[in-house]
């Protein structure tokens, strides 16, 4: 029996679509009354299950695909388990942060979940071994190594929430360790990874584009440290930190100019809506990294630390606007997406709610510097809250109906 990569688009649409409904409820809670359901543990099951039930699980199907040429269908096959009990993992951590918070059963779910990416990571090591003369390969694999290197901020972080022995400094160094090692090691490596297999699929191939993973390989780690500027590094620290900014700002710079000059726009056919989605994630990113060089200015720093705002705009930058459109589009562009007219409706409705959603936090933040408040800003986040889920609603029910469709 095949592999169905579609099958688990659609799972993985639908845990997108659980994402953004529990994001729904955590903007109603903040600007209405909503007595039912602590908006911290919905803040923990969504956080994680973002992760889990969405990008991480869309990552692995998506890794799988990029490769499955070289693969047999007993090999493909074999990942099944993994990805099952992915996703059993992601929905135990929904159920158990959303009742209870950091508790016996999300801690368990939590630890779960770090063994499955041990043990995907070895796998598809082991299984996409014969695919290593893809450009996109060692992408991958840094990714994966990412991915694993971001779980000791996970499991201190279960360490201190199971002792119950806190310490500030120590809780947010790991919070952004866990962040920083995702957003920037797992996501962008396999996102990355993902683009250039794809460009060499096309018969495009980018001749800068080793030297630019060196860059972006070589900075990711010393990067951390602009997450934790706060903790007053050492000026020999602070130096390395701002090398490792400025690499993955001139690492940015080449691969864009790359893909320029290789005129791929031009060498394959793209839908208008694919060619407007990539142009929205390569902003999104030039964004992310210009924004992460510009926060080793002290005084810039500060106010992208001390105001939640700015915080919350940054994250929902680097996975929804980039992350999650770029493997939206991705699966779109191979066509793992119908392109109905119903399909297209629902990304463009989610990525105008994205667009827009980026505007208020923005200006949300910026405002905050301040201390003044945005009028009704809650209300209208909530309200671009339900236009993202709407967007992402009809994708779905688009992606149902195919299926019925191909049924008969």
């Amino acid at each position: 029996m095949n592999f169905n990569f579609k099958f688990w688009i659609r799972l993985t649409l639908i845990n997108l679509l659980i994402v953004a409904f529990l994001g729904v409820v955590m903007r109603y809670k903040i600007g209405f009354a909503f007595p039912y359901l602590n908006q911290k543990n919905l803040q923990h099951a969504h956080s994680h299950f973002a992760f889990g039930g969405w990008i991480s699980m869309m990552i692995m199907v998506l890794m799988l695909y990029s490769v499955k040429e070289k693969l047999s269908k007993a090999q493909l096959w074999h990942m099944k388990p993994i990805l099952y009990a992915n996703l059993i993992t992601a929905y135990g951590m929904l159920v158990s942060f959303a009742m209870h918070g950091y508790g016996f059963f999300s801690i368990a779910f939590s630890s779960l979940s770090i063994i499955i990416s041990f043990w995907f990571s070895y796998q598809f090591y082991i299984t996409a071994r014969s695919s290593f003369n893809l450009p996109g390969i060692k992408w991958m694999n840094l990714a994966l190594f990412f991915n694993l290197l971001s779980s000791i901020g996970t499991l201190c972080l279960s360490y201190m929430m199971a002792t119950r022995q806190l310490e500030q400094h120590a809780y947010l160094a790991s919070v952004y360790w866990y962040l920083h090692f995702q957003y920037n090691g797992w996501f962008f490596f396999a996102c990355a990874g993902l683009f250039v297999n794809f460009l060499y699929s096309k018969n495009i191939e980018l001749i800068k584009e080793p030297f630019t993973f060196k860059l972006f390989a070589l900075s990711c780690i010393p990067a951390y440290g602009l997450s934790v500027l706060w903790l007053n590094l050492p000026l020999w620290i602070y130096i390395f930190v701002v090398i490792a900014a400025l690499g993955q700002l001139l690492g940015l710079f080449i691969f864009f100019k790359s893909i320029a000059a290789s005129r791929c726009w031009e060498k394959f056919n793209l839908h208008l809506i694919s060619k407007i989605l990539l142009i929205f994630v390569g902003t999104a990113l030039a964004c992310k990294v210009s924004l992460q060089a510009g926060s080793t200015i002290p005084a810039i720093s500060k106010f992208a630390f001390g105001f939640r705002p700015i915080v919350i705009a940054y994250l929902h930058l680097v996975l929804l606007a980039f992350t999650t459109v770029f493997l939206i589009v991705y699966a779109y562009m191979n066509k793992l997406i119908v392109e109905t007219k119903m399909a297209q409706l629902g990304l463009i409705i989610f990525v105008i709610g994205i667009f827009l959603n980026e505007i208020i936090l923005g200006v949300q933040g910026i405002f905050s510097i301040s201390y003044t408040m945005v009028p009704f800003a809650n209300e209208i986040l909530f309200l671009l809250a339900l236009i993202m889920l709407s967007g992402l609603i009809l994708l779905n029910i688009s992606m149902i109906k195919q299926r019925k469709v191909n049924q008969f």
